[in-house]
């Protein structure tokens, strides 16, 4: 198991790169219980991170609780349980334990990448290593299990990448780089009907653009379709390598990230 240093360590890494995780800390016991106060666990969306309140079934509970909590949008980011160890949680000991459940980077930075392909791959190892919180969303299994495993980065599976767009948190900046146009339009499409985000672009060529842009008319959508959403993206430098590619993605994402118009 880990020591407090290692905690703590793990804590200030997850915090540095805008993962969404729970600690949960052992504020007070009654009775025979499995560990001491003071004790903590970190969760995040892949479960238990680092450190221990006791192993066994009462930290089993406290993984699903803090889980809960980063699946659903709680009024406060703390709460405190107070289980019973043999009523709530089924152990044999009859201890009380109360925890507390800190949850951090509920507003971290969103990152949504649509397609998992070689583009995305690169530019998923990048964002990483920054303070954002990445969701990639693709139909293919094998290209999301390529992703890194990164404690910020979500690996979403969807049939028909359209119905994920319900799924984009507000205020994301938004990325779409599927295996091509005919899979790219209906997500785009869905998008400029339904959301709106301050960062919406498109891989791809000026002629794609264009292609794009006349479907897009062609299925009843008006307005100022220039400004609705870039294609390319990227800043312009690099070559064409995914890896370079990625590079300009991502710097134009900070760029308009810290510089909104």
């Amino acid at each position: 198991m880990n020591s407090t240093g290692d905690i703590f360590q793990q804590l200030a890494e997850l915090d540095r790169i805008g993962a969404a995780f729970v600690c949960v800390t052992l504020i007070a016991a009654k009775g025979s219980v499995p560990q001491e106060i003071g004790a903590k666990l970190l969760v995040t969306k892949s479960g238990r991170a680092a450190g221990t309140i006791g192993g066994g079934r009462v930290e089993a509970a406290a993984i699903r609780h803090a889980a809960g909590l980063l699946e659903t949008k709680p009024e406060s980011p703390c709460e405190t349980v107070e289980w019973n160890l043999q009523r709530d949680i089924g152990m044999t000991c009859g201890g009380v334990v109360t925890l507390l459940f800190e949850r951090f980077h509920r507003n971290a930075w969103p990152v949504v990448i649509f397609g998992a392909g070689h583009v995305s791959q690169a530019l998923g190892r990048i964002l990483a290593t920054l303070s954002c919180r990445v969701t990639v969303f693709d139909s293919r299994a094998e290209w999301l299990a390529e992703l890194p495993a990164a404690p910020n980065l979500d690996r979403r599976h969807f049939d028909l990448l359209e119905d994920a767009v319900a799924e984009i948190p507000e205020g994301a900046f938004v990325a779409i780089m599927t295996p091509g146009h005919r899979t790219d339009l209906p997500i785009l499409e869905r998008i400029l009907k339904t959301r709106r985000f301050p960062y919406l672009g498109v891989i791809g060529s000026a002629a794609k653009a264009a292609a794009l842009r006349r479907e897009l008319r062609e299925a009843g959508i008006t307005g100022d379709l220039e400004q609705a959403f870039r294609c390319p993206i990227g800043l312009p430098l690099g070559k064409d390598s995914p890896e370079e590619i990625a590079i300009s993605i991502a710097a134009e994402l900070l760029q308009v990230r810290d510089n909104p118009s």
